[in-house]
């Protein structure tokens, strides 16, 4: 009897931000809490967020989510207005977050969210400092894929004579 097979992310992922990698060479990660609200909670159980143009700064010692979008449920309250953009703050360590203000102080680095999950019943988010890419490191990384995918193919084809 064949095994079913794995997804690439487990049942506990929520979101991953695919373009990140694609837009940046991600160094350093990092797994940091996030303050919600309870609408936001119930959102995220039901899978209904995007971290595609989010980023982290920090300020005042503290670090912040910027541009996640928590799309609020049909079923909110309707006396409460709810946010979907608004900032969220990120829970770290002061040693981390020293780090990632040196890191985002070098040139042409950031920090973005890569991935929301669940960690028993919390909500973490890993995080990245990030170095952006120029179009012809994205064409680059294309052709190593291309290459890789046709060596692949390549092996297989030689191990079934």
């Amino acid at each position: 009897m064949a095994k079913p097979k794995k997804s690439k992310h487990d049942d506990s992922t929520i979101v991953v931000n695919k373009k990140a990698s694609h837009d940046y060479f991600l160094e350093d990660r990092y797994e940091a809490g996030i303050a919600l609200t309870g609408w936001e909670v119930k959102s995220l159980r039901e899978k209904k967020v995007q971290l595609v143009d989010s980023h982290v700064i920090v300020k005042g010692g503290e670090a912040w989510l910027l541009g996640a979008l928590i799309v609020p449920l049909i079923s909110a309250s309707t006396h409460f207005v709810a946010d979907p953009t608004r900032t969220r703050k990120l829970l770290l360590n002061k040693k981390e977050l020293a780090r990632i203000f040196a890191g985002i102080q070098q040139k042409g680095h950031t920090c973005v969210c890569t991935k929301m999950y669940w960690k028993g019943h919390l909500v973490k988010c890993q995080i990245a400092l990030a170095k952006g890419k120029q179009s012809f490191d994205k064409r680059e990384v294309a052709k190593d894929r291309e290459w890789n995918i046709a060596k692949q193919r390549v092996m297989q084809h030689e191990s079934k004579r």
